[in-house]
This record gives structure tokens, sequence and C-alpha cells, in this order.
């Protein structure tokens, strides 16, 4: 069907994002990782249909560097009027304490918008290597501290995070290697280079058929339907432990409510179409929480609290 200017004018979520718009010529979705992951991935889906049900113009720019903090501050910097949103990943909440001095304030500069989703971290070894669960990585370290060696995909990232808390919950040294990204990462786990890696649900998920990767733990407080025979942490015996990936919008602080609601009400809408839904569902392993700003700044504050502290008592810097 073409849309015209009557059939847009017509859509019921047009009528009630135009008025807080109004006067904005495009909407920029920042994106503060490079090209090709799963954030940038969940922006470009938004931003195709953004413009269909707007009738505005949406355009996608990555700015990447410093842990995510210098798109953040790109954001946070930029006018309050719906011309620019960001949309980010879990490793915005480390930015407070992981940089010695963070360009942005994201507790300040920044209010929440939308929270997308969350999905597990998981742990997963080379398949030559003999670890069938951590258990077995556990035993390895307290033989040969420091052989064995994990990915990561940087420095300050929940899956290096969570391998510092479970070393140190577990008694053992496990050597952290980081990567500038997901594919150098697991490219390494999989040659071979490294042991193990520590990635998003997705990110290993990929691999699942290669037969060259092996999940040994689950990070998530329940098994992953694609994951059934791998334990999670809380299983292994690590009561209550769980760190996972997610997703979500934040705009400028002083940004009109109605902007930023009528925002997030579009972004539900479009996520809330069960083919979409399907998708990220299958290609990110995400459980969709769709939860507006006062849901979205309760978790938020939780994470850049607990893995604050993970940081400060580890004293971790990017």
């Amino acid at each position: 069907m073409t849309i015209t200017r009557r059939t847009l004018l017509a859509a019921p979520a047009v009528l009630a994002m135009r008025p807080a718009f109004a006067q904005a010529p495009k909407i920029t979705l920042v994106v503060p990782f490079p090209p090709g992951g799963s954030t940038d991935a969940l922006a470009r889906l938004l931003q195709t249909n953004l413009q269909t049900r707007l009738g505005r113009v949406v355009i996608v720019e990555n700015k990447a560097g410093a842990a995510g903090a210098l798109g953040a501050a790109q954001v946070a910097k930029g006018p309050a009027d719906g011309t620019s949103f960001l949309v980010t990943f879990d490793s915005h909440a480390v930015i407070p304490t992981i940089l010695d001095k963070p360009p942005v304030d994201v507790e300040r500069e920044l209010v929440p918008v939308f929270l997308v989703g969350t999905a597990p971290y998981v742990i997963a070894a080379n398949s030559g290597r003999p670890y069938k669960n951590f258990a077995d990585v556990v035993a390895a370290c307290k033989q040969s501290p420091g052989a064995v060696k994990y990915a990561s995909v940087g420095i300050g990232t929940l899956g290096h995070l969570a391998m510092t808390v479970l070393g140190k919950k577990a008694g053992v040294e496990i050597q952290h290697v980081p990567y500038r990204g997901g594919g150098p990462a697991m490219n390494d786990v999989l040659g071979g280079h490294v042991d193990l890696i520590a990635g998003s649900a997705a990110l290993v998920a990929a691999q699942l058929g290669t037969g060259l990767l092996r999940p040994i733990l689950q990070l998530g407080r329940g098994r992953l339907p694609n994951l059934p025979d791998t334990q999670t942490a809380i299983e292994a015996g690590f009561p209550d432990f769980e760190t996972l990936a997610w997703w979500g919008i934040f705009a400028p602080a002083g940004t009109p409510t109605d902007i930023t609601s009528a925002m997030a009400k579009s972004v539900k809408d479009i996520l809330s179409e069960p083919a979409i839904a399907a998708q990220l569902k299958e290609t990110q392993q995400m459980t969709l929480l769709l939860e507006d700003a006062a849901p979205f700044k309760a978790f938020f504050d939780k994470q850049v609290a607990y893995w604050g502290q993970v940081v400060r008592e580890n004293n971790i810097r990017a």
C-alpha cells in the first residue's frame, strides 16, 4: 500500500506523536557503539518503523568511544526538544564508575525513556577444552591459578564484571582477555586462543551450531529455551546471582514529558508487533519488557548501584 499524507495522518500512533514533535525537522537515534552490534541493529529496526509511523526523517548515528560515554555525552549536551535520543546497552550503567573523568553524568544529564528488554549473559568454552560446566573451570583454576583465560567485549563490560564476581565467589583467578567487540572476542575463542567467552546470549547463540563452542553457564534466573541443558549461576551454587544484557532509550534531561511519553508509546507499539517481537527473541534471545520511564528508571538505578560497587571494590578502570 502506498503511504500518503492522508494515511499517515489517519494513523492513531501518528496523531499521538505529531503534536509533541511538531517543530522538530528530524529525529536522530545515537548509538554509542560501532555499526554491526545488537544495539545498532535495534536502532535501525526502530528507524525504519518510526519513519513510517511519524512521517518524519529518522537517522541512526554511530558515535563510539569511551565505553559508550561519547555517544551518551553527545545526546546529553544536545537540544532537549525531541530531535535526539540515545539507544544504548547495559554498559551505560557502568559509565559513572568505570571512567576517571566521564564526559557525561548519565544519572543527571539523561532521562530514561523506554526499557526494551533483557537477555542473560552466557559463559561458553571452546569445545576442544575439557570444561563441561563452571565447576570444571573452578577446578582447573585451583589446580593452575591464572592458566584459564576468558574473553570479554571490553574492560568494564558486564561480561568482565560478572566473571570478576564469579571468580571471587568461587575463590579463583580467571585471567581476563579484553577485546574491542564481540566479533574479535568470539573469533579467538573459536580459534582456541582463549578458553572461554563471557558474552550476551545472542553472541553465544549465533555460534552454537558450529560445534566449536560449548555453553557452560547462563546468568539469568531461568534457563533459556535454546539452552535447556545449561545450568544457571543460581543452580551452580551462586545464590541470587544474575547478569542481564539490556537495551534502552534515553533523552536529554529537560526533554518535555509529552515528547518522551510519545516516543515511548510509539516504540512500544512497534516492538509489540508479533513479527518484530519474534525477530528480537530469535536474534537477540531477548525477553521484551517494554517499560516506560518510571519502571525503567528504577531498573537503571539498581544497575548503576550494583555494578558500580563491583567496579569500585575491584578497582577496575577502562
